[in-house]
């Protein structure tokens, strides 16, 4: 009976120090999103993940030209960049046929919406 006391207790410590977690949920992530900037970050973003390889030139995909910052801010302004990229209900997910920006890019390119998109 003490043997399977002692089985039961070892058995039951061992089984609760197993568990999963990921740690940027414990630990919050590195993300850095102080002094994000227009020319340096959000465009090197949407180069990275190919945005600038369909919706540059004179006929760009969905009429939608990230060439200039210009361009860029009115797509800012309406909510179609960032509604994009987050793939919010109503946006077409972007970029297309690829994989969603990771959650660091998508709040660096908040963070500097959320600064009134500078052109900086």
């Amino acid at each position: 009976m003490k043997k399977i006391l002692i089985l039961l207790v070892a058995g039951i410590v061992m089984l609760s120090s197993c568990y999963y977690h990921k740690e940027d949920l414990l630990y919050g992530s590195n993300c850095d999103t102080t002094n994000v900037t227009y020319s340096s970050t959000t465009k090197g973003l949407l180069n990275n993940y190919g945005c600038l390889g369909c919706h540059v030139g004179n006929n760009p995909s969905g009429g939608i030209n990230l060439e200039t910052y210009d361009n860029v801010k009115t797509v800012i302004d309406n909510g179609r960049l960032y509604g994009a990229i987050t793939h919010s209900s109503g946006f077409k997910p972007m970029p297309d046929g690829a994989a969603k920006m990771n959650s660091c890019d998508i709040n660096k390119i908040k963070a500097w919406i959320d600064a009134d998109a500078p052109n900086n």
